[in-house]
């Protein structure tokens, strides 16, 4: 295989960047993607040049500030893109050997665990059964002497979830089941390879029971409601598969982005039905759907929804701008709602600004939706009337256009 010279070889020496993280973050976007450009029509070079990024990765971070989680959330992502380019390539035994020794040398030298993860791709870097299956060979004797000791204490090593995955690769199933029997906690980080075996061999409600004999006090209920998923999916048992775990396995990090997850996953439930079992798992927190039901064109549900638990002023005002024309009775519900929350006190850091805001969208919205601005007026009046936290506030920014 002939030399390549790679432009980000040199910017990963050994402690090459200082604390902050945005270089060394921008830098590791530019190396894959160099990398990827190659593996167009270069895939040997490729996975060679990936190899070589992925040793020189965590010597040249070792001083990057990692307490955001900002650059480990780079690795990651490069680890990911990274993984697929090494073990595409149909290349020699001797070469993915020599390959996946480089590697596992990186990993057992990576002090800051960095690239600690690709124990999880072990499998899928061997490429092949016959070479997970030897270096299964090599990771088990020490996992089984760990997982031997009778101690409270769980002795750790880089090897074990790598041991499982290559186990998994060489279909050597039942051997990874009895391994996960020895382990001395029932952690989900090792026994997920225990669902994988099972599944493997096509065993998917034995899969589902191991699954959720898994669960315990800190264990990510989450992913395992993923895993359970996963396989009620493959098994066509779509119904199913929501009934049980799909608002557990489609949490996203806004409540938005948790319906869009599940409304994609499941495009034969009305966004509705999704919507209204949302809203019934978490009780008391109705407003918080405000913007899922929007997004869903669900208008009348998200004026139900807004009208029994807070939502945020400022999100109702935008909705009372963005819909003035399109949806005029949404517009004046809207903002007569985030009029009304900020009356109740509700809102973080509530300005002048955001009351004349939320008015002036309700005086824009409400010609259009048919609705006199004396009514309007007057419901003004009566929120800032009352003894409410936020009602003397109210009176005093809208003193001028209520004429109160």
């Amino acid at each position: 295989m002939s030399a390549h010279k790679w432009q980000f070889a040199p910017r990963f020496r050994r402690n090459a960047f200082g604390w902050r993280s945005d270089t060394p973050i921008q830098r590791i976007k530019e190396a894959v993607s160099e990398i990827k450009q190659v593996a167009k029509k270069e895939p040997v070079i490729a996975a060679e040049g990936a190899v070589v990024l992925l040793e020189k990765l965590s010597p040249a971070l070792e001083q990057v500030d990692s307490s955001s989680g900002a650059i480990g959330t780079a690795v990651n992502r490069a680890i990911d893109a990274l993984v697929p380019i090494i073990a595409k390539p149909g290349v020699e035994q001797q070469l993915r050997q020599r390959w996946l020794e480089r590697l596992w040398e990186a990993v057992e030298d990576d002090g800051m665990t960095y690239i600690e993860s690709l124990g999880d791709y072990w499998g899928e870097l061997c490429a092949t059964a016959e070479i997970a299956s030897a270096w299964a060979d090599q990771f088990l004797p020490l996992v089984e002497h760990i997982w031997s000791q009778k101690s409270s204490v769980h002795g750790f090593y880089k090897g074990t979830t790598a041991c499982m995955a290559s186990l998994c690769t060489a279909g050597r199933y039942e051997q990874l089941l009895s391994l996960l029997e020895k382990a001395p906690f029932k952690w989900w980080h090792d026994r997920r390879w225990g669902v994988k075996a099972l599944v493997a061999q096509g065993k998917k409600v034995e899969a589902i029971r191991y699954a959720e004999e898994s669960r315990g006090l800190n264990e990510p209920g989450w992913q395992i409601a993923q895993e359970c998923e996963a396989i009620l999916l493959s098994s066509g048992m779509v119904d199913e598969a929501y009934r049980r775990y799909a608002l557990e396995a489609n949490q996203g990090t806004t409540n938005l982005a948790t319906f869009r997850a599940i409304a994609k996953k499941y495009p034969h439930k009305p966004a509705q039905d999704v919507l209204r079992d949302l809203v019934v798992s978490q009780p008391g927190t109705e407003g918080k759907w405000f913007a899922a039901a929007k997004d869903a064109g669900l208008f009348d549900l998200a004026i139900e929804l807004v009208m029994h638990s807070p939502t945020d002023p400022r999100t109702l005002t935008r909705a009372g701008r963005d819909y003035c024309t399109k949806q005029p009775g949404f517009a004046v519900a809207s903002a007569l709602a985030a009029l009304r929350w900020i009356s109740q006190g509700h809102g973080y850091d509530i300005t002048s600004m955001d009351v004349l805001d939320a008015y002036t969208a309700l005086i824009q919205a409400a010609p259009n939706a048919g609705v006199s601005e004396e009514k309007i007026k007057e419901q003004v009046r009566q929120f800032s009337a009352g003894s409410q936290p936020g009602s003397q506030f109210l009176k005093t920014v809208l003193a001028r256009h209520l004429i109160i």
